[in-house]
């Protein structure tokens, strides 16, 4: 029998060696347990040799994609696969139906029911047949594979990979009492012994499906992607640069190969370029504002046909003036009491070396080019902007107060609300509608009149915002029918020296 190399397969076949010894001595509850635990185990090893076997075909595959020339072995990656499956399918089905003869999977414990029972794996494996099936399957499985590798010229690579396929059997019985192999490896041998077995013949497919992949990946130029599709690209300090300024590039390609030769050559505006680490920097001094062009040639050698291809690419860049721009960031206006977001942006200037002063408002900087204006008074205020090589430039703005918010009782500003609901009520609210800044306003009080039906008007003043006193008592009185006024509503804004009067509200009780 061959020893495996792979020694997450050596353990299992050790493990599993240790246990059948112990099995024959004696067994008691914990080897069973001990069983399952090596079943667990090595579920878990094929998990991660299947997803190991599918990122190297996804590998093979991506290879083939750039270099069709290999297409052979990805097929023969895909037939290994499909071999294994099938075989992994196989076995599965066997392990079902011994599971199903010893009762089911009990569901307290996840175990088969009668895991002890050795006489139903003997009739099942042995005296009807199913182990010498699967004796046959293993080898019909374990040719398929060697198939795959014939007419390999590689002799000694074939029996590296040959000496590495788990998939096997063993011919040990033949120096034993046993018959055959099936009687060697289940006669007697209770359920829960059998069941890890089966799942060691699938993780055997499995290692021997990895040893086939490993030789394809190989024989296709390894798993990594080589690039055979290049483009000219310029990575430019600026895109837009100060008439007198330096315009600068690096010029590169976008793609790269591990058997690239490094013999590649870059001229960008009609002059070669010096290439280092496949780049080349073009460097122009500018003399005039507008959009200027130029054209880059790369040429490269592909690392498999060494034929070279020339790749060709029309760039551009803006030269233009000094410049400076300041706006509002919400519209062109400062509200008193709240925070006005501005920007001081200067083309081709850094904004340490610009110097913004304030007049009519004061300025805080926030961050690079970021400022918040604060406003006291209406009316207008200035921001002028000069320094590095600008010259002194205003710019105006209009400075108002805090539009006035709308009155509501709850989310209405008059119509009819139902007994309920009115009582409801704990107060009038001020609402800033459409109004881009953070702010609240809040009123300060309002005169409540209730005309009910053939009775004089009821006054009730009240001082802030909620219901209180006599405009609570006037309030809980009301009746379908009733008229309420709500009059002489002041509400106080950020910024507000004073209360001002804003919309009155009128409701009928229904």
């Amino acid at each position: 029998m061959s020893i495996p190399k792979e020694p997450r397969q050596l353990m299992i076949n050790l493990m599993y060696l240790v246990l059948t010894a112990m099995l024959a001595l004696n067994v008691s509850a914990e080897i069973i347990n001990a069983f399952f635990m090596i079943d667990k185990g090595i579920k878990k090893s094929n998990e991660i040799v299947g997803k190991g076997n599918d990122a190297i075909i996804s590998a093979i595959t991506k290879q083939v994609e750039a270099y069709p020339q290999y297409k052979e072995y990805e097929d023969k990656a895909k037939e290994a696969h499909e071999i294994s499956k099938e075989f992994y399918a196989y076995v599965k089905g066997i392990r079902e139906e011994i599971i199903e003869a010893a009762g089911g999977i009990d569901p307290e414990t996840q175990k088969p029911k009668d895991k002890k029972n050795k006489d139903l794996t003997t009739r099942i494996l042995v005296d009807e047949g199913r182990g010498a099936e699967l004796e046959k399957k293993i080898k019909e499985t374990r040719e398929k594979f060697e198939a795959l590798m014939a007419g390999d010229p590689d002799k000694e690579a074939i029996e590296t990979v040959m000496n590495n396929l788990a998939l096997n059997v063993d011919d040990a019985y033949k120096k034993s009492d046993k018959s055959s192999w099936a009687e060697y490896n289940f006669k007697q041998m209770p359920v829960a012994a059998v069941i890890p077995m089966f799942t060691k013949f699938q993780n055997d497919a499995k290692t021997s499906e990895t040893a086939l992949l490993n030789y394809f990946a190989e024989k296709a130029q390894g798993t990594d992607i080589k690039f055979d599709s290049f483009e000219p690209v310029v990575s430019a300090r600026k895109g837009y640069i100060i008439k007198g300024e330096t315009y600068e590039a690096e010029v590169f390609l976008s793609a790269s190969s591990t058997q690239n030769s490094g013999n590649t050559r870059i001229s960008a505006g009609g002059r070669s370029l010096p290439v280092k680490d496949g780049k080349g920097t073009y460097k122009v001094t500018t003399s005039s504002t507008g959009t200027k062009k130029y054209n880059v040639s790369i040429s490269v050698t592909n690392p498999l046909t060494k034929e070279t291809k020339t790749f060709k690419k029309e760039f551009e860049y803006e030269v233009g003036e000094r410049s400076v721009t300041v706006s509002a960031d919400k519209m062109n206006v400062f509200y008193i009491g709240v925070k006005n977001p501005v920007s001081v942006v200067a083309a081709g200037i850094p904004s340490t070396s610009l110097k913004v002063s304030p007049s009519g408002i004061s300025l805080n900087k926030t961050g690079n080019g970021k400022y918040t204006a604060t406003a006291t008074r209406p009316g207008n205020a200035t921001i002028t902007v000069s320094g590095g090589g600008l010259k002194s430039t205003q710019f105006k703005f209009r400075v108002k107060r805090i539009p006035d918010p709308i009155a509501r009782l709850g989310n209405k500003n008059s119509g009819a609300l139902g007994t309920g609901e009115f009582k409801a009520q704990g107060g009038v609210a001020a609402w800033l509608d459409n109004f881009d800044f953070e702010a609240k306003c809040r009123v300060e009080g309002f005169i409540m009149t209730r005309v009910a039906q053939r009775q004089d008007p009821v006054d009730a003043p009240n001082r802030g915002a909620r219901f209180g006193g006599q405009a609570e008592r006037l309030k809980n009185m009301a009746s379908p029918g009733d008229i309420y006024y709500f009059e002489n509503i002041k509400a106080r804004c950020p910024g507000d020296a004073a209360a001002r009067k804003i919309n009155s509200l009128v409701f009928k009780i229904k």
